[in-house]
């Protein structure tokens, strides 16, 4: 537009259209920020059902192996390691170790204790290979906080168990001096042994 053509008038027009324009933006921006916000809404919520969820899940495993460790006390597992000749006295639940200089940490499931010789129980709800693996390694560890942190240690021999335990865990666990416990309903038994097995001690 020449300068011989911009009028009063025409100022006007300028800025209304500037001003509509503005109000456009201004319109479209507020839409995009509701959607934003809807979006970040719904993020949230679905962040929510899934923590939630988890969690559920998490409480569900852990009475789950609970569940596990009453039907072995409740079902003969003490008497069943004394028909192999060991002297179970007592026992203890959920024992907890760390030794933070070593970088060690975790816990027993169940210690059955025999004075001379403890048996601690890894219990899984289904038990597996990497499982077995993990805890030979636990056993080692608890063997280095115990000598560190008691006089008199006993030995220890370890046991893995499942309400469902997979073919290979088991010949891996027994391959490795482990015995397996297996839960069937309320049934809970100690799996024969192969020929020539002999528990490993730490």
């Amino acid at each position: 537009m020449s300068a011989q053509q911009l009028t009063y008038e025409g100022v006007l027009e300028m800025f209304r259209e500037t001003d509509r324009r503005m109000k456009e933006r201004d319109a479209e921006f507020d839409r995009k920020m509701q959607e934003t916000k809807q979006l970040m809404r719904e993020r949230d919520a679905e962040y929510d059902r899934m923590r939630k969820e988890l969690n559920s899940k998490i409480g569900k495993l852990g009475n789950r192996i609970g569940d596990i460790i009453e039907h072995m006390l409740g079902g003969r597992i003490i008497d069943q390691f004394n028909d192999l000749g060991y002297a179970v006295k007592d026992c203890t639940r959920n024992h907890f170790f760390e030794m933070s200089k070593l970088g060690i940490k975790g816990e027993i499931d169940l210690i059955l204790h025999d004075g001379d010789i403890s048996i601690l129980i890894e219990v899984k709800t289904t038990l597996e290979t990497s499982d077995v693996r993990k805890y030979l390694k636990k056993m080692e560890e608890f063997r280095i906080y115990a000598d560190a942190r008691w006089r008199d240690v006993p030995r220890f021999i370890g046991a893995v168990a499942g309400a469902v335990v997979e073919d290979d865990a088991l010949q891996c666990a027994h391959e490795h001096g482990l015995y397996t416990i297996v839960q069937s309903g309320e049934a809970v038994e100690i799996v024969p042994v192969p020929e020539g097995f002999k528990a490993r001690e730490w």
